[in-house]
């Protein structure tokens, strides 16, 4: 299990390793919110479309609890928030609730957010949401008089520059006094906001005096700060890759109550002081509270001249004063001389890159930082490729939780499958022990993958992660979500790329080890019509490849048992199929193997055996009788077909030429070739058919191939089809067979091979 190879450190915090310990089954509550989620009808009023609001059942009221829980699970599904969903809070006497948070819901409009509002939230968390308006303002104040956390993300653009531009603020904006007015309000975030004047953050911050944590991160013209000193409370201050920040440096020492700074850079042209040393020196000094500093992607830890202060060395010269005082956190990932690799750093906690510590302390910091999470994450992925790593289950944590974050970000889809790759394999039969996690990593894969269908990185590297797992056990409870995107692959990817390939090796190995539910499933899906669209592909072109041969195994696998999917065969023409790949390619034993055991497959189903009897199909059988192709198999499986065929009587056997009696004569002579102890490359999950064949008295060539069948299976792999004949009542059947007057003698010996092979293997077990 993973917590074995988890070590927890000193230094890294517990908390951050949260899938340690985790091999208890997912929670009932988690499942039924799961559920909700996915059959709103559940809490809904029947009767619904997709069209219209949904509405609570008649006399339902949620706790808060419960209405925050549904609104944060469809909010981190792929099922878009949306105007239809907001509705069921609309009544705030039936729902509750206190804190919303919205991420890339390009769906939810200014009404949807009113009616959000309505509740008198706590908080509010708005990023990604493309559609809100300059109106969400008001709403905001109308709305604000209990909110005390307030975050505005990237692309919500509630303060366009056309309202608060270059041009000056109108008068009206200046005689109100604030932007938005939320009195209590205690974190404000602004993110990406740019051209808007000074002004604009000066009546905004004006009313908020109360602030205890401001970040304005990617916001640019802060101009001088110097607007900012009445908020004597605040204790975080975050300006992520705000420009001017050296002009900014005065206004910030003055917030002497700061326990949290954060003046950190990913932009190479900013970061950049003339007089690092002194700056860095200027701000600890004057902010004597502070316990966490982030000075990330900057030149002011300098050239790492040691200095000593009251005989405490110290590699970064700003921070000597704190050499007997560390910081609880410093971040120093891509500073300027490589600070990260100094040895006297007076910190706990070091977010850089100097080692895995220090790489998964980085990539926690900055998991809302697209920009600087895929430099952390491309780390995080090179030290799995090359070396042991010693927090896997930090590591593992973190991956998952930034993949989950940012889904539409490419670049942190693809480093982050590439890790978990990696952490996968590398854990083996470990990691079969622990169903959450397994079904965390998997979910987390589907997810990239449904939204990164397209990228051909992103697809490969998800596919050879899923085949690390246990297939199909493992993937079967998301397994038609798996089913579509494989599918995808296979027709919708690249001709003749790797993902192809990959794809359609799962799907081969998906239809060969599930039941008939999920195979009737994989034909709902597509798997026929797509697999036959890649024989046609390969026929056009005149190319026997892997891909031709799977294709044709994934369709015997999916045919097994299936009617409907035999069925599904034969309306896409797959007959004409088999024919033209025949006539193509007469020599490839794998491809002939496997159409024929498909075939086989469609003969056992009664009511589609007559589009078989033509004299073309018919032929082209007893030919293959003779084949001496992959052994016995396809000589094996075209007397299979025959019996079937032959099995309905002489009346079914329409056509004149090749005869009847030809054909089974023929057979019979090819079931007598054949070595007893030849091996199998086949796999019968049940003998029905075979026991079927083996009453029809009618034809004795069918019992021949039947009882031949079994002597064979029970004689090369008694273990496995021994226990099968007798489970199934075939020791009965061929009792009745022996003392049955119009039976040929051969047939006879044969099924009494049958009975010594299942009471020898039963000796073994016993003896």
């Amino acid at each position: 299990m993973l917590q074995n190879r988890c070590r927890h450190s000193s230094v890294l915090p517990h908390e951050i390793c949260s899938f340690c310990n985790t091999t208890t089954p997912e929670t009932l509550l988690d499942i039924c919110f799961d559920y909700i989620n996915k059959h709103p009808e559940t809490i809904c009023n029947p009767g619904f479309s997709s069209e219209e609001d949904l509405q609570l059942l008649d006399g339902l009221s949620l706790p808060v609890e419960i209405c925050e829980r549904l609104l944060n699970v469809r909010n981190n599904s792929l099922t878009p928030v949306d105007s239809n969903f907001i509705n069921l809070f609309r009544n705030t006497d039936c729902t509750r609730l206190k804190r919303v948070k919205l991420r890339r819901q390009s769906e939810i409009k200014d009404q949807d957010l009113e009616i959000l509002l309505k509740h008198n939230l706590v908080e509010l968390d708005l990023s990604l949401c493309p559609n809100l308006t300059p109106t969400c303002i008001h709403h905001i104040t109308e709305n604000s008089s209990n909110l005390l956390f307030l975050s505005v993300g990237e692309d919500t653009d509630i303060f366009p520059v056309r309202m608060f531009g270059k041009s000056p603020i109108g008068q009206e904006l200046y005689d109100k006094g604030y932007i938005f007015y939320a009195p209590n309000l205690r974190k404000l975030t602004l993110k990406g906001l740019h051209l808007l004047q000074s002004d604009f953050y000066m009546i905004l911050l004006y009313p908020l005096s109360n602030l205890t944590h401001l970040d304005l991160s990617n916001c640019n013209d802060l101009h001088d700060f110097s607007y900012t000193q009445h908020l004597i409370n605040l204790t975080s201050l975050i300006l992520y890759n705000v420009h001017g920040i050296e002009l900014m440096i005065p206004a910030i020492c003055k917030l002497t109550n700061l326990k949290h700074l954060d003046v950190s850079q990913s932009k190479d042209d900013q970061g950049k002081y003339e007089k690092g040393d002194k700056i860095l020196s200027s701000i600890v000094e004057c902010l004597p509270k502070l316990t966490s500093l982030d000075i990330s992607g900057t030149n002011l830890a300098g050239r790492g001249v040691a200095e000593t202060l009251n005989g405490s060395v110290c590699d970064i010269p700003g921070l000597s004063s704190r050499a007997n005082n560390p910081f609880q956190y410093l971040g120093l990932y891509e500073t300027s001389h490589d600070a990260c690799l100094r040895h006297d750093i007076p910190a706990k906690l070091i977010g850089g890159n100097a080692n895995e510590e220090q790489i998964l302390v980085a990539a926690l910091a900055y998991l809302d930082r697209t920009d600087m999470l895929q430099k952390v994450m491309n780390e995080l992925f090179h030290l799995f490729r090359l070396e042991n790593i010693e927090y896997l289950g930090q590591a593992l944590n973190i991956v998952l939780e930034a993949m989950s974050r940012h889904l539409h970000e490419r670049h942190i889809q693809i480093s982050g499958s590439a890790t978990l790759f990696y952490i996968v394999k590398g854990t083996g039969p470990e990691l079969h022990d622990d169903v959450r996690v397994k079904r965390k990593i998997i979910t987390t894969l589907l997810n990239g993958m449904s939204v990164h269908k397209n990228d051909d990185t992103m697809m490969r590297n998800g596919c050879l992660t899923l085949c690390q797992f246990r297939i199909p056990q493992d993937v079967l409870f998301d397994y038609e979500r798996l089913v579509n995107i494989l599918l995808y692959s296979v027709y919708g990817m690249v001709q003749e790329s790797f993902v192809q390939r990959i794809g359609i090796y799962l799907l081969n190995s998906l239809a060969c080890q599930v039941d008939g539910h999920q195979k009737v499933k994989l034909g709902e899906l597509g798997a026929i019509n797509r697999m036959i669209w890649l024989i046609k592909e390969r026929l056009e072109r005149g190319l026997c490849d892997d891909v031709l041969e799977v294709a044709w195994s994934t369709m015997w696998n999916v045919t097994d048992e299936t009617p409907l999917n035999c069925r599904k065969f034969l309306e896409h023409k797959g007959m004409q199929h088999f024919l033209q790949c025949l006539e193509r390619f007469p020599d490839k034993e794998e491809l002939l193997r496997n159409m024929m055991g498909l075939l086989g497959n469609v003969a056992e189903v009664q009511e589609l055996r007559h589009y078989l009897i033509t004299p073309e199909y018919l032929t082209v059988f007893a030919r293959l009788l003779d084949s001496e192709s992959d052994g016995i198999e396809v000589s094996y499986n075209a007397a299979g077909v025959i019996s079937h065929i032959a099995s309905d009587g002489p009346g079914v056997w329409a056509v004149q030429e090749p005869s009847r009696t030809y054909v089974l004569n023929k057979m019979v002579s090819a079931i007598e070739r054949w070595d007893l102890n030849s091996p199998r490359n086949i796999n019968y999950r049940s003998f029905e058919p075979i026991l079927y064949l083996v009453q029809v008295f009618h034809t004795p060539e069918c019992q021949h191939w039947a009882v031949w069948a079994l002597a064979n299976l029970t004689k090369v792999y008694p273990e496995k089809y021994c226990t099968l004949v007798e489970r199934e009542g075939g020791l009965r059947l061929l009792q009745k067979l022996i003392f049955h007057s119009d039976v040929p003698a051969r047939v006879k010996d044969l099924a009494g091979v049958v009975i010594e092979n299942c009471r020898n293997f039963q000796a073994s077990l016993d003896g």
